[in-house]
């Protein structure tokens, strides 16, 4: 069916004839302890809306709504686009058949399908892929609909027809509107952020660079980003954040930045304008910062602006693990920064990976006796997922089901040669108890904890196999 089939059709849902083309984006629901506005869907949204689309975000996730309730909702658009991550692949292929049934065309984004595009288009039955940034593919995509014209020249979009031409990235990341805040308010948001416990609500997520200079082997960023980085300036990312506070009444800010104190010079002017425009914010980075970007300097001027947490990927204690995966990180280095952070009255977390290359007992054992030995606040504790469009899902290629069900949030998908399954399997619950059940840690998450963010804390130590399910 083409865009003008669509358009003359007569339907019952959003669009009658005669209208413009309406567009869905949509966020399936799935099993997963992070529930933030979908800042992708944000910023699709409104770089649509300045080119005078009609466009609706729909967040299946926030809401609890089914598949089906989702095709219910968008029933009579011209186009539906859903962001699509490893962890709900299922959930995105029972939804896009569902969205076939209403003969509606539908396009998928997000890292999953750029990392597998052909795959993702045969598998389940959508009609275009987006690769990597959506906002200039998805608009040309949507135009031609609407013209009825070709789409066979639109670089970054593939569909079984034709391949896929890579689109350079958007070099001035200020020219972006911000995110489509109204369709995404962060008062609408259930207390289950990233970052587990938070200091204020209502909490909005945020992003000052798109991309990584870095090429650690897990991690599909440096084939997501093509080892790059960009930067918005800092004077347009503490416009958006007085915006937030100002129109949503946000007092809390979390930077999703893969690399937020890379270049120093950037965070600094951050802190530095909150500061001066007497933005009452309280701020972290629960997807973590870089140990050796850190000076005892920033960090009293990030505190001095907010900053209350921040969370570092250490991934494992042991130097040879670390220097296998390429992440270029010494652990010397990793126990200044905590304990810098720890000085300046910072909270920390660390993340760790059970189960990478090299994994033994031994340094699982070395893992969290040292998540134990710094003063940590929090920890993480995971089991590896080879994901697709990193440089160990290429070399791992074949050795586990890639098409199996991901939706199990704790389970071994990868078993190293150097250690036994049943020893990685039950790593990360031990590593949990011994963390979490000492004095000083178990203070920490009542300090921070509130009666509203007991279910959901209940339900993470029973993801981590500390509670049992029953």
């Amino acid at each position: 069916m083409n865009a003008e089939e669509i358009r003359r059709r007569d339907v019952t849902g959003w669009a009658c004839r005669g209208d413009p083309m309406k567009i869905a984006l949509i966020r399936p629901h799935y099993y997963t302890h992070l529930i933030t506005p979908p800042l992708g869907l944000g910023y699709l949204a409104s770089y649509l809306k300045k080119a005078q689309h009609q466009v609706e975000i729909i967040d299946g996730l926030n809401l609890t709504l089914s598949n089906q309730e989702i095709a219910q909702r968008v029933k009579g658009a011209g186009l539906a686009g859903i962001t699509c991550l490893s962890d709900f692949y299922s959930e995105v292929k029972d939804l896009v058949g569902q969205l076939k049934r209403e003969n509606l065309p539908v396009v998928l984004g997000g890292p999953h399908v750029t990392a597998l595009p052909q795959e993702s288009l045969q598998d389940t039955g959508a009609d275009f892929v987006v690769a990597r940034e959506g906002e200039e593919t998805l608009l040309e995509l949507a135009n031609c609909l609407e013209n009825n014209s070709s789409t066979h020249a639109i670089k970054g979009l593939m569909n079984l027809q034709g391949g896929l031409t890579k689109r350079g990235f958007i070099a001035n990341l200020d020219s972006l509107p911000f995110p489509d805040w109204a369709q995404i308010d962060p008062r609408c948001y259930r207390k289950a952020p990233h970052g587990a416990i938070i200091k204020r609500f209502p909490a909005a997520p945020v992003i000052t660079t798109r991309g990584c200079l870095y090429s650690c082997t897990f991690c599909a960023s440096p084939y997501l980003w093509q080892n790059s980085i960009r930067f918005r300036s800092p004077e347009n990312v503490v416009d958006e954040i007085e915006y937030l506070v100002r129109d949503f009444g946000v007092r809390e800010i979390h930077f999703e930045d893969d690399n937020l104190t890379l270049k120093k010079e950037h965070i600094g002017r951050i802190a530095d304008l909150i500061i001066q425009r007497n933005l009452d914010i309280s701020w972290a980075t629960p997807n973590g910062v870089r140990a050796d970007t850190l000076t005892v300097d920033l960090i009293r001027l990030m505190k001095k602006s907010g900053c209350y947490f921040l969370a570092f990927g250490i991934e494992s204690a042991n130097q040879q693990i670390l220097d296998t995966v390429h992440k270029d990180i010494d652990l010397g280095v990793v126990e200044r920064a905590v304990r810098l952070s720890h000085k300046e009255g910072i909270l920390t977390q660390g993340f760790f990976i059970f189960g990478l290359p090299g994994e033994t007992e031994e340094t699982i054992q070395e893992t969290i006796h040292f998540a134990k030995a710094i003063p940590l606040d929090r920890a993480q504790f995971l089991l590896f997922d080879p994901l697709p469009g990193s440089q160990l899902w290429q070399e791992l290629e074949g050795a586990w089901d890639a098409t199996e069900d991901r939706r199990s949030y704790q389970e071994v998908k990868w078993v190293p040669p150097t250690i036994q399954r049943g020893i990685l399997e039950k790593a990360p619950a031990e590593a949990f108890r011994s963390f979490f059940f000492r004095p000083r840690q178990l203070f920490k998450v009542i300090r921070y904890a509130r009666l509203s963010q007991i279910p959901f804390l209940l339900r993470r130590l029973k993801d981590f196999g500390v509670l049992s399910s029953k």
